[in-house]
């Protein structure tokens, strides 16, 4: 036990990101982390899932799920600045975890973000390819269908081009899109005023009631557990809600895998991580109140709402501006996602526990080109042969356990570590990392039950993989046990 828990110091971690074969090039500002931030959370949660959770579990009360998924980002958020200011190293929650809980929760939670950020990123790629065919339909163009998603295939290939060149080409290419999206969602918001119809938001939290969107499978774990009727709407249908739009705001955790690009990373990255946070929540809320009001929850779009929308006020030209925002904003969040798989595989594979050999930087461009090479093609075969559909709540669930372990490790790090240097250092520890963890508890149970038999299903299949090889190929578990840079927990 003691073998498989034994934790890689902070000085270790840094020290590993000085070897010249593995060392990254440092590119990025505060603002090209905060641009990064928005460029992955403004996407599919904005353009996509605000309809089908406003007709399926919400009502216009949609607006009051997103404040609560962003107060548990929120809570998360300030951990994940405090770590990230005092290990500056690539990897996010997989690192963090490797300081404090030891090398088998490390990998647990490395597994679970490869979950999160490749099916994620294949998920965003096939809301791309829907905008996109749209968009050319509109324009007369009809794509043949050969039963693969093509497009989707096509936009990954693309990212992946521009990450292997390097990380400040990939930080420019995201700022011009951002700029372009977040025009139209300030397009969305202002121009929306004028067609709200007040009725609409009465009633704002609809009487709870039963639908097909929550029977059997589908039913929330919490209202089985405690064998509740399954319902939508009401109360209990905003919690239900936010553990789904939850998935709107990922992305300011991957802020944190780019740690070793960073120009001065103690200061830039809490700034990257906590202002993109607040960015897209504010932006979020407003698009929420606005499409909610324009038309009522139950004819919203589950495909296009922001674009349909408008569409159905009389407004055809801002839905065609919109479908090129969401084309512009998907992208974005399509190479980020990947950018952060990389930057995790990267750490995983530098300490051993997948290929060491895969961990190499390309000596022209400074990237992880391989691993790049690698995340590329899974993610292109993933969003050439799956729907957007669930995968949204699986993709939720795998973050959520993140975050209940980096804000747990905040609580040991301070306690075992208390002379570590601390750029940024959360308030209110341990109170706020413990309303933390039982705030990302508490959505996870909001889940389907569909999404936890998946996620174990992965846990298992991670954990086999660990003791086949990781764990034989473990560079930590290399270290001489009286070495001061490895620690027994």
């Amino acid at each position: 036990m003691a073998q498989i828990l034994r934790t890689k110091s902070v000085e270790q971690s840094i020290q590993d990101t000085e070897a010249p074969e593995h060392r990254l090039r440092r590119r990025l500002s505060a603002v090209d982390l905060t641009v990064f931030g928005i460029g992955v959370i403004v996407g599919t949660g904005i353009f996509v899932l605000t309809g089908r959770v406003a007709r399926e579990t919400a009502g216009p009360a949609v607006a009051l799920s997103f404040v609560v998924a962003a107060i548990v980002c929120g809570l998360a958020a300030l951990c994940y600045a405090e770590f990230a200011s005092t290990i500056p190293v690539a990897g996010s929650a997989y690192t963090f975890s490797f300081a404090t809980l030891g090398e088998f929760p490390a990998w647990i939670i490395g597994w679970d973000l490869m979950l999160e950020m490749a099916l994620a990123g294949a998920v965003v790629a096939v809301g791309w390819s829907g905008y996109f065919t749209s968009l050319l339909s509109t324009a007369g163009i009809v794509l043949p269908d050969v039963g693969v998603n093509y497009p989707a295939m096509l936009i990954v290939a693309i990212l992946t081009g521009i990450l292997v060149a390097g990380i400040k080409l990939s930080s420019r290419v995201n700022l011009a899109i951002v700029v372009i999206k977040v025009t139209v969602i300030l397009l969305v918001i202002i121009a929306g005023l004028f067609f709200i119809r007040v009725a609409n938001y009465s009633p704002f939290i609809p009487p709870p009631r039963g639908t097909p969107a929550v029977e059997g499978m589908r039913a929330p774990l919490i209202q089985v557990l405690f064998d509740i009727t399954p319902v939508a709407y009401g109360y209990i249908g905003i919690f239900s809600a936010a553990a789904i739009v939850f998935f709107a705001f990922i992305g300011f955790d991957i802020v944190a895998t780019a740690a070793e690009e960073t120009i001065e990373p103690q200061r830039d990255l809490p700034r990257g991580i906590i202002g993109s946070l607040a960015i897209c929540t504010l932006l979020y809320v407003a698009v929420s109140l606005v499409v909610v009001g324009m038309q009522p929850y139950s004819q919203l779009s589950q495909d296009a709402p922001l674009a349909d929308a408008f569409t159905a006020v009389g407004q055809p030209w801002i839905a065609g501006l919109i479908s090129i925002g969401a084309i512009a904003g998907l992208t974005t969040v399509v190479m980020i996602l990947m950018l952060g798989q990389t930057r995790v595989l990267f750490a995983m594979c530098r300490d051993g526990l997948l290929p060491r050999r895969l961990a190499k930087v390309h000596p022209r461009f400074g990237t992880p080109a391989t691993i790049t090479l690698i995340v590329g093609f899974a993610t292109m075969i993933l969003s050439g042969f799956i729907s957007l559909g669930e995968l949204a709540e699986l993709v939720n669930i795998g973050t959520l356990f993140a975050f209940v372990v980096v804000s747990a490790g905040v609580v040991i790090l301070r306690r075992t570590r208390p002379d570590l240097p601390r750029a940024f250092r959360a308030p209110l520890v341990p109170w706020l990392p413990l309303a933390s963890v039982l705030a990302c508890l508490y959505l996870m149970l909001n889940l389907p039950v569909a999404t936890w038999w998946r996620f174990l299903l992965w846990m298992v299949v991670g954990v086999l993989i660990y003791f086949l090889y990781g764990f034989r190929h473990s560079t930590v578990r290399g270290f001489r046990a009286d070495s001061p840079k490895i620690q027994d927990s």
